[in-house]
């Protein structure tokens, strides 16, 4: 005969007790370490430095991102004056601002 009799189907697999969690347990710790090793600390940092930029007043010392040093003479919503020389004022965005430094630093300079 060319066709080969069928054979019942094997009875089904027992049933997975964890209901597949455990294949998915690798992937969920995967993000969870990605959550605080990448994702919290920059969350912190970003906080750090709206607080900072928000705090800028008259009279600060600061330190832009291109390494400039200065005083602050103006403040506005979005951009600051920096005095970086005796007569030479530069126009920066706050946002540039990335250190305060104490009073007195400029001097010593």
């Amino acid at each position: 005969m060319l066709i080969s009799t069928a054979n019942a189907q094997q009875a089904a697999a027992a049933a997975d007790p964890t209901g597949g969690l455990m294949q998915l347990l690798p992937i969920i710790l995967m993000f969870v370490v990605l959550y605080f090793l990448m994702v919290r600390p920059q969350m912190k940092r970003a906080k750090e430095h709206k607080a900072l930029v928000e705090g800028l007043a008259k009279g600060d010392e600061v330190v832009t991102g291109g390494g400039i040093a200065g005083r602050v003479t103006r403040v506005s919503d979005n951009f600051l004056a920096l005095e970086i020389a005796d007569t030479v004022e530069i126009q920066v965005q706050k946002q540039a601002v990335t250190l305060v430094l104490p009073k007195g630093t400029l001097k010593s300079l």
